[in-house]
């Protein structure tokens, strides 16, 4: 998984009932776009995040 700052991430709920998670990626800490990657979450919390199998980027519009 590769990003850019300004791109989006949906981590997907693993579960059912789960919530779907949307932020905007603010600082890329791998080397050429790779995980970690420090996120603002849509509720205004940031955290780093090594995303798993249930997220997606979507490219900066």
């Amino acid at each position: 998984m590769k990003a850019s700052v300004g791109d989006h991430i949906l981590v997907h709920g693993a579960h059912v009932d789960d919530a779907e998670r949307e932020g905007e990626v603010l600082e890329i800490r791998g080397e050429g776009g790779a995980p970690p990657y420090l996120v603002r979450w849509s509720n205004g919390s940031q955290g780093l995040v090594f995303p798993g199998p249930g997220a997606e980027i979507r490219s900066a519009p």
